[in-house]
């Protein structure tokens, strides 16, 4: 775990990453992160939540509608 300082940056507060994480992350200055809440606090993640849902449901359909989706692809 690491630990982290807020700062003021302008008229914003700016979260000061260090970069093992970054390096752990893939990260770079200007790159977007996304920040859930979950049942125990917050998580930061590359990966867009609601992009998450919907491929969840995606693969939910896929795998129901399996043959059908077969046939479309003939």
């Amino acid at each position: 775990m690491s630990n982290s300082k807020l700062r003021k940056i302008g008229n914003s507060v700016g979260l000061i990453v260090p970069n093992e994480v970054l390096g752990a992350l893939n990260l770079a200055e200007g790159d977007s992160v996304y920040i859930a809440r979950t049942e125990t606090g917050f998580t930061v993640s590359i990966y867009d939540p609601a992009v998450t849902e919907q491929v969840t449901a995606l693969r939910r359909v896929m795998k129901k509608r399996r043959s059908a989706l077969r046939e479309l692809a003939k």
